[in-house]
Order: structure tokens, then sequence, then C-alpha cells
């Protein structure tokens, strides 16, 4: 099922002999890899031969291999140099820090500096509050992780989870105007990272936590919202959470069920699928069951863990046992937040009529959405070339925005069941359908939304 993808574009300096063909010689020998071509730019041109820069999608690095050897197949034609534009992209890094101020005579140095800026450190050293309304703290989040739970790759350290957090900053600053910092931290002790964070709040308005592996993540969370008195949220956990309730809410109108009655299924009880059912009960969802690598969460499986048993309490009220492809049997909707190709289009087959297919495992979702298709009404998954894409982006750069602009010290469950009412929402009826339920990651209606439904939770939240 994999397919050519932009996170995997090369561009090839391609020197050809001169021919009214030598172009579509080119590309057809890429595109007869299964590449896709994206571009041809002439580079340089002489009576004698061309140079080209050929720019395609492909699969994997090694696709981009064979793309390279295919090319220099082609009698007289050679490729001087190819370059990967994902790495291109993050030469140097992707954010930096700009000044809001001029500083550009002994004036405006003596303001911003020594000796007035004395003047603003006396003023916070005497009313703490200060600190929000006359430095960055107002407008500022820490992205934390230990790199030990990175996207789909797992525990490769905080040096390597870096561009992962710098591209978190990106989208805090173009979504939601908030200025974040990756802080990745060379320790995985629980107390160590609770430590640092706390010496590290007075500068920030906010704490994101990312790609921290469970089950510690809850305690560092937990401990952290118990312990500071600026919001703490883990994307991983409630970001995810917020989006896949606001498209449930959209599929649900696409396919004429209630959230009350439907039959659910989640497939990962790690932090996405802990958060996913604690959200969808705050919604209202009443019939969920739970599968774990083996098998259904139920009161006949007792646990010391206690974020399962949390989900063995509340979820799974028939006892169900079995394993997750009879599970599927009736089932109204699947969210999948767990490993890829777990299930068949087959499976999905087995599920009630109208069904709803959440495969968000990424980069291979668990099911096939092609096949998924061929019977489910609604197919989501976390990946960018299918339909519905369930991106944490919609969610939390809104949510930041919300919290700083109103100050708010904690995040209540309230807060994030409004974001995924107003995200849910920007999706009108005229717009709804089986491939729409969800808004485009770029769609500027969105953090705005989700910002003055938590501002208006927050001012309705008791002090």
């Amino acid at each position: 099922m994999s397919m050519p993808s932009p996170s995997y574009t090369i561009t090839l300096r391609v020197e050809v002999p001169a021919s009214q063909s030598a172009t579509s010689t080119v590309v057809t020998a890429v595109s007869d890899t299964g590449a896709q071509v994206m571009g041809v730019d002439i580079a340089h041109s002489t009576s004698h031969g061309l140079v080209m820069d050929v720019t395609c999608d492909t699969i994997d690095a090694e696709h981009g291999e064979r793309v390279v050897d295919a090319v220099n197949a082609i009698e007289g034609a050679r490729v001087h140099k190819w370059s990967d534009s994902t790495f291109l992209m993050h030469l140097g890094g992707k954010i930096e820090v700009t000044t809001k101020v001029p500083l550009k005579t002994r004036r405006d140095l003596s303001r911003a500096y020594t000796p007035g800026v004395a003047r603003v450190c006396l003023a916070i050293a005497e009313n703490p509050e200060d600190a929000r309304r006359l430095t960055i703290k107002r407008n500022t989040v820490a992205v934390v992780t230990d790199g030990t739970a990175v996207l789909g790759l797992g525990d490769i350290g905080p040096a390597a989870a870096l561009p992962v957090m710098e591209g978190k900053a990106a989208l805090f600053k173009e979504f939601g105007g908030v200025d974040a910092w990756p802080v990745c931290l060379d320790t995985k002790d629980v107390e160590e990272i609770i430590m640092i964070v706390k010496a590290l709040a007075p500068v920030y308005g906010g704490v994101n936590l990312e790609d921290i592996s469970a089950p510690r993540c809850f305690e560092i969370e937990a401990r952290l919202r118990e312990e500071l008195d600026i919001p703490v949220f883990h994307d991983d956990q409630h970001g995810t959470a917020i989006v896949v309730l606001a498209a449930l809410i959209n599929a649900l109108k696409v396919v004429g069920k209630s959230l009350d009655e439907v039959r659910i299924v989640v497939s990962g009880v790690g932090a996405a699928g802990n958060a996913i059912i604690r959200l969808l009960k705050a919604q209202g969802a009443r019939h969920i069951v739970a599968f774990g690598r083996d098998g259904a969460l139920h009161r006949g499986r007792p646990t010391d863990d206690p974020h399962r048993g949390w989900i063995i309490d509340n979820t799974n009220e028939d006892g169900f046992s079995g394993s997750l492809q009879d599970g599927l049997k009736g089932a109204d909707v699947f969210v999948g937040v767990s490993s890829g190709d777990i299930l068949t289009g087959d499976d999905v087959a087995q599920m009630a009529d109208g069904a709803i297919v959440f495969a968000l495992a990424n980069p291979t979702p668990e099911v096939d959405p092609r096949a998924a298709a061929q019977t489910a009404a609604v197919v989501a998954t976390g990946r960018s070339d299918h339909p519905n894409q369930i991106n944490n982006v919609l969610a939390f750069p809104g949510l930041f925005r919300g919290l700083l602009d109103t100050g708010a010290t904690d995040i209540t469950t309230e807060m994030l069941r409004v974001a995924a009412v107003a995200i849910a929402e920007v999706v009108g009826p005229e717009e709804l359908n089986s491939a729409y339920i969800i808004p485009g990651v770029f769609d500027h209606r969105v953090a705005e939304a989700v910002a003055d439904a938590v501002r208006e939770q927050a001012r309705l939240a008791p002090a």
C-alpha cells in the first residue's frame, strides 16, 4: 500500500544528450520505478546536451536510489548529483529567534537592556505576576521531550527528537502565533524530568509534553499539572483525543448515528488510546470496548496499571473477552492507535452498516484505507495522502492560544471537549461528506475557533 510521498521528494541533476525525446525518456524512466514526477526544469543547455533538474516523490530512501540507477541506465545519461528535499529543509534547523523591538540606537539599547531593564526586573521581583505582562512568558510554550516515543520511531533519544520538536515549535507559531521552543532532556528518569521542567517553568506560559513513552508520561503530566501554576498538556494523549472526537462527531452525522448508541472498538490502550476513551466518555459515548496486544480489556483481567484499570472499570460493560477481529463484528466505529496492518478489509466488512474506521497508526495504518473503504462508510487515517487526516495540528495551536490569552493555570476535560466541538463545527453542513469530516490542516478558521472556545470555557471555569 506504500505510495510516493512528499516526505521522500528527491531532485536529480541529470545530463543527457540533446534530442527531442531527452526529457520524455528521463521522465519515463523515473515513472517506471513507481516514482511520481513533480517537475522538470532545464538548468543548462548546449548544442550537444541538456542539464535538467528532475524532482519526484518516492516511497522511501531505497526507492530514491533505484530512481538514480534507472536514470543512469539511460544511454548517454548521467546523474551528477541528487538531493533529498526533506533533509534540505532541515539544514540549520527550522526555527529562529527574532526581536520584536528596534535596537538601532543607544536609546533603544538603554531601554531594552542595561540600565533601563533593571527597572523592569525590580517590578517583577516586587510583583511576580507582572512576568506575564512584561516578558515573553505570556506567549511562550516549552515543547518538552525525552525522546523515548518519537513518532513511530520509538526511543531514539533527545538529540534525534530535536527535528520533531523544532517542527512542533514551527507549527505553534504558524497556526497559533505562539512562541514555542524545544526542550529535549537527556534523561529518562521521571523525577529528574519533573524537577527540570519545574525549574524551567518561570520562563514559560505553558508546557507541551511530547513523545514521552507510556506509562511514564501519565505520571509526568499528572505531577506537573499538580505542581505547576501553568497549563501542562501532553499532545500525544489529549491532542489526539481532541481531533478524534471532532472527526467522530462529524462522521456520525454523515452516517446518521448517535454517539450514545454506537458500539466503539478502540485498538491501543497507551497514552493516546486512554485519552481518546476518556474524552469520548465525556462527550457521551456509552459502549466502548478497548483492546491491547493481549485482547479485550475486561473485568476478568485485573491489572496493576491504574490507567488500564480505569479503562476496565469504565468500558466493556458486557464483559467481552475475545480478539480484536471478533470485537469488530457488528461494531459501528473502529479507532486504531496501535500498530500497522493488524486488520484486513474482510475484518472491516464484518462491522455494522455505515461503519466508521479511524486507522491512525503511522506511517502504516491498522488497515489499508483503500481496503477499508470497500465496505466502511467513512475512513480516516493519520496520513496526508488519504482523505480525512486526523492531525494534532488542528488542536494544540488554538488550544494554547486560548490558554495563554486567558492566563489559565490548568486544562480541564471540558476545555478539551469544547475544543473538539469547535473543530467539528468548522465543517459546515454544506461541506460535510464522507471524504471531508475534518478541516484541512491549513484551514485558517480552525485555530481561532478552538481559541475562542477555550477562552470562553476558561472564563466560565470557577476560579
